[in-house]
C-alpha cells in the first residue's frame, strides 16, 4: 500500500516561506481543505500543497483570491479542466491588459522624468555660465 505525502501545517509553511497564519487565513476563505486529525491537527496532501502552489502563482500575477478560488473550484467542477483553462484564459487576458497599460504608464512618467532631467541640465548650464 502506497502512503500518501502528506505535510503539517508547519512544514508547509517552511516550504513556501510564509506564516501559518497565511495557511489559516487560505482554509478560512476556502482555498484549501485540509484533513483533521485526531488530535485536531491539519493534514495537508499534496493535493493542498498544489493548491497553495496556484494560490501564490496567482498572486504573483496579479489575480484577486477570488478569482483564484473561483479558478481553483472550476477544477474541482469539471476535472477536464477544460473550464478552468477557459477562466484562467479570461483572467489572464484581462492581467495582461492591465500590465500593458501600466507599462504604458511607466514609459510615459520615464520619459517626463526625462525630459525634466534635460530641462534641469539645461538651467544648471545656464546658471553656471552666468557665474
Amino acid at each position: 500500500m502506497n502512503k500518501e505525502e502528506t505535510y503539517s501545517i508547519s512544514e508547509l509553511a517552511a516550504y513556501f516561506g510564509i506564516a501559518t497564519r497565511t495557511i489559516r487565513y487560505y482554509e478560512e476563505l476556502g482555498l484549501i481543505h485540509p484533513r483533521r486529525s485526531e488530535g485536531g491537527q491539519r493534514i495537508f496532501s499534496k493535493k493542498e500543497r498544489i493548491r497553495l502552489q496556484l494560490v501564490f502563482r496567482g498572486k504573483k500575477y496579479g489575480f484577486s483570491l477570488e478569482e483564484i478560488r473561483e479558478m481553483i473550484q472550476l477544477f474541482d467542477q469539471d476535472p477536464s479542466g477544460k473550464q478552468q483553462l477557459q477562466k484562467t484564459i479570461e483572467y489572464g487576458t484581462g492581467k495582461i491588459g492591465e500590465v500593458s497599460k501600466r507599462i504604458d504608464e511607466m514609459k510615459n512618467l520615464r520619459s517626463e522624468m526625462e525630459y525634466l532631467i534635460m530641462d534641469f541640465k539645461v538651467r544648471l548650464d545656464e546658471l553656471e555660465r552666468e557665474k
